[in-house]
């Protein structure tokens, strides 16, 4: 493939990428503040596995296509730019495990709210906390990532 074809790829995939996790928290957040256990059970459920089907497959090709790109394009793979990225990137993954981790335990509170008729009990909303906490630097990395994947100063 060539680089043209490599590049639309990895920046469809990093689109995805962070549009899923924007799209996802906005729905998870507001269907929390309903305060309804059915609903935080439906949207939590697919936020799950729009973690799953879109995050995770993108996750792993980000780094995959951006080294090859790099090397297609004759930058160093050491460069300042493409350092501050590889870190920032761990920082939002180191962000994302446990938020996965948080979304299942919530989504299954919510499911068991929702059949028992009960409010979402008070762990549901440590974790939304937590979840909000952990989501904003990673928001922050991967905008900062586009940043330097756009400009790429040397």
């Amino acid at each position: 493939m060539s680089y043209e074809v490599w590049k639309w790829l990895h920046v469809l995939s990093s689109t995805v990428l962070f549009g899923t996790g924007l799209g996802s928290a906005y729905y998870l957040f507001f269907a929390s503040r309903t305060r309804d256990p059915r609903v935080a059970a439906s949207v939590v459920g697919l936020v799950v596995w729009a973690d799953w089907i879109f995050t995770t497959t993108t996750i792993i090709f980000q780094p995959v296509s951006g080294w090859y790109l790099a090397r297609l394009a004759g930058f160093p793979l050491f460069s300042p730019w493409l350092m501050w990225t590889y870190a920032l990137y761990l920082v939002a993954g180191a962000c994302w495990l446990p938020v996965v981790w948080m979304q299942i335990r919530m989504r299954d509170m919510a499911r068991q709210a929702a059949a028992e008729g009960t409010e979402l009990p008070p762990l549901y909303w440590r974790y939304l906390n937590y979840w909000v906490v952990l989501g904003i630097p990673a928001f922050f990395a991967l905008v900062i990532i586009f940043y330097l994947m756009i400009t790429k100063p040397m």
